[in-house]
């Protein structure tokens, strides 16, 4: 066996032991949650002594703005000088459009972009037999 072919076959046992911890560590979650009294709607920490171990729950709630909609709502209301302290406004690229856009507009506004590699993600599979 090549050490490529060692790689990826560790790799793919490494990942079905992680996926099955996983799997494990949120089901003893689950209990913990339940044992404790937890709220589903926890928003912020909740610190538990137990026989000498603390154990720290933090709870979040996740929220998603409709921009459009809160904008539209806060100019119906006059509340539109308020809206630059409630809420960050956070420009995504889109990817798609910038790399069908010509290059005069994208290469004016380029300088406003920084680009970073990120950790590349495997995915591997066993070839069907």
């Amino acid at each position: 066996m090549t050490d490529l072919q060692s790689l990826v076959k560790e790799w793919m046992e490494s990942k079905a032991a992680e996926a099955q911890a996983v799997q494990r560590r949120r089901e003893i979650e689950d209990q913990l949650k339940a044992l404790t009294n937890i709220p589903e709607d926890l928003d912020g920490t909740k610190t538990l002594d137990v026989s000498g171990y603390v154990v720290k729950v933090t709870g979040r709630i996740d929220r998603k703005v409709d921009a459009d909609l809160v904008q539209e709502i806060a100019a119906e209301h006059g509340l539109d000088a308020h809206l630059s302290t409630l809420f960050r406004w956070k420009p995504e690229l889109n990817m798609a459009a910038w790399k069908a856009a010509d290059e005069s507009i994208t290469r004016q506004l380029s300088s406003a972009i920084t680009a970073k590699p990120g950790r590349p993600s495997f995915a591997i599979t066993t070839k069907e037999k």
